[in-house]
């Protein structure tokens, strides 16, 4: 009998030691290639990962709750016969006889979100004739309209509620605030229409075509868009698919309007009086943070024994205390297993360590457990393109696909689900189409929570470091020490730095407090760049400020930080100096 396959965890973009949310195969299960085996959560998705190989499940290795890299073991197979015979391959696609209006073009970009629209401009700044396909009414994709962009003036707007409520404790005091959501909401689609009017500009500008409905592939060089003013078939040379993705559906929620996601959530119809949070990540503890400012109550659950996986436990500890008061309860390790519409709300039951022994009412319920890429919804068979079972399209280093005049990027190309990410990756597959030899090399893609306060990590982790087996040492500031942070009223935070122990560089590190998401900028730059603990520490900050505490970190590292208590003398025999208290070793 030949040896078992053992089934590891493929490549999953930046995201290291990623918590099993779900264990779709057991002993005996029969397996077919693609089919999914598990389901993990990110910081910003729950996804699904395929079965590479076919065969009988032997033994699962893993179960909910465990944390896996790439190349974690999964499960061993046994090889089936019944999976033996590979079917005959299909006949090539052909492209299909033109429906409606037809357009040709050099490069066709299908979707204007952030990578789409930077795809399609880069391509046109390097002479290519471009057509942007995109099926909402304003370029720009769930980013600009219904994500990044307003969820961050909901934010600033609570934040100014909370700063007024903390101000009353240090002598300026103010009455309780007088909520206009109308006013609210008009202020934030103001913003939004201001970013997507001036994307329409820089189209026009740049001389290209923007063709409005839903676009799927016809063949290996057409395109057929579907709109308010009727069909049309895109013919092109090259593609860049940037079709983004979709917020995940829970089964078992029902069909009510009180029942929404990220994007009803913005809309900010009304204040409940009790809201649900599902999904204790990025997206659902920023909605929550939200509405909690003004003035809802909040539950929130979450699968995993912690929120905002991707993240470090020690930083998300200083949030948690920092928002100790924020929430009315916080179900960790628990989830929602059934929900019913009643006239009075929606009753939810729960199970596991946090539930509640009965179910509980809500007014509102957000469902914010993750995404799923919209790569199965692109008729890609038509143009021989392959698509995995989450939804995601493999690609390469120069963003290609298996089809090799058709590139993917963004969210449909796989985690992590970042704009920022998608705008680089919308960069590479341009400058690859005009035929510039371009590659996506970026070391660290950071990450950001919104939430009051911030959190902000990029490359290893402490978690992912362990997992890894990588030798780092981590060296933390706390922002007590910082003038700054006390001044502003920001003491509840910490900047802690990775560094690889046999090199010295930067290899990763965490922030959390006040603009945490400004400050990890710098990190990036210190990783991609090589740096080591010298190179940042010996880099003059202004003073007094919050990025001085990345310098800080830095030093401590280098055990020439003056702005904490002395450094211990090293004990004879010690495998590394101890500094400041404040410094450690991971093998």
């Amino acid at each position: 009998m030949p040896d078992p396959i053992i089934i590891r965890l493929p490549d999953i973009g930046d995201y290291r030691d990623v918590a099993i949310a779900e264990v779709l195969i057991a002993p005996g299960s029969t397996v077919v290639r693609d089919a999914p085996i598990l389901v993990i959560e990110t910081d910003k998705a729950s996804m699904e990962v395929p079965s590479l190989f076919a065969g009988v499940v032997g033994e699962v290795i893993v179960r909910v709750g465990d944390r896996v890299s790439q190349g974690s073991p999964i499960a061993s197979l046994r090889a089936a016969d019944a999976f033996a015979e590979e079917a005959s391959p299909p006949p090539p696609a052909r492209d299909p006889e033109p429906r409606g209006k037809e357009i040709r073009c050099g490069l066709v970009v299908l979707g204007g979100g952030p990578g789409g629209y930077s795809a399609a401009f880069r391509a046109a700044d390097l002479g290519l004739d471009v057509v942007l396909v995109e099926r909402h009414e304003r370029l720009g994709g769930v980013c600009l309209n219904v994500g990044c962009i307003p969820s961050k003036a909901l934010l600033h707007m609570a934040g100014l509620i909370d700063e007024a409520k903390v101000a009353s404790a240090h002598g300026l005091v103010f009455g309780a605030p007088r909520i206009d959501l109308p006013a609210v909401r008009r202020w934030k689609d103001g913003i939004v229409g201001t970013l997507t009017g001036g994307l329409t500009g820089m189209a026009r500008a740049r001389k290209v075509r923007v063709v409005r409905g839903t676009g799927r592939l016809a063949g290996p060089h057409a395109l057929a868009v579907e709109g308010e003013d009727g069909a049309t078939t895109v013919r092109f040379e090259r593609c860049i698919v940037a079709a983004g993705s979709r917020p995940a559906r829970l089964p078992f929620l029902p069909d009510d309007p009180r029942v929404v996601n990220s994007t009803g959530a913005l809309a900010l119809a009304a204040v409940p009086n009790r809201m649900l949070v599902i999904g204790g990540g990025i997206v659902g503890l920023e909605m929550a943070t939200v509405y909690s400012s003004f003035g809802a109550t909040v539950d929130v659950v979450e699968v995993a024994d912690h929120l905002m996986p991707g993240a470090d436990r020690d930083l998300v500890e200083v949030w948690r205390a920092a928002n100790r008061d924020r929430f009315h309860r916080v179900m960790l390790g628990t989830r929602a297993t059934s929900a019913e519409a009643r006239p009075d709300g929606i009753w939810l039951h729960f199970e596991g360590a946090d539930a509640p022994p009965a179910s509980e009412r809500y007014d509102l319920v957000l469902a914010a457990a993750g995404r799923t890429a919209n790569g199965d919804r692109l008729d890609a068979e038509r143009a021989d393109l392959a698509v995995g079972r989450g939804g995601t399209i493999a690609v390469d280093r120069q963003m290609r696909t298996s089809v090799p005049h058709i590139f993917a990027i963004g969210d449909v190309a796989g985690a992590p689900m970042l704009a920022h990410k998608a705008v680089h990756e919308g960069h590479v597959a341009a400058e690859a189409a005009a035929g510039h030899a371009a590659a996506f090399d970026a070391i660290a893609i950071p990450s950001v929570a919104y939430t009051r306060p911030e959190i902000a990590w990029v490359g290893l982790t402490e978690a992912s470091a362990a997992a890894e087996g990588r030798r780092v040492s981590v060296s933390r500031f706390p922002w007590t020490a910082s003038g700054r942070a006390l001044a502003s009223d920001a003491a509840q935070g910490a900047t802690k730095l990775l560094f690889d122990e046999a090199t010295g560089r930067v290899v990763g590190g965490g922030i959390v407090g006040a603009h945490a998401g400004e400050l990890i900028a710098e990190v990036a730059l210190a990783i991609e760049m090589g740096a080591d603990a010298p190179d940042l520490g010996r880099t003059i900050h202004p003073h007094p400020t919050l990025s001085e505490t990345v310098g800080l970190s830095a030093e401590v590292e280098d055990g020439i930080c003056t702005d904490l208590p002395p450094a211990r003398r090293p004990r004879a025999g010690a495998g590394h100096r101890e500094s400041q208290g404040a410094r450690t070793a991971i093998a």
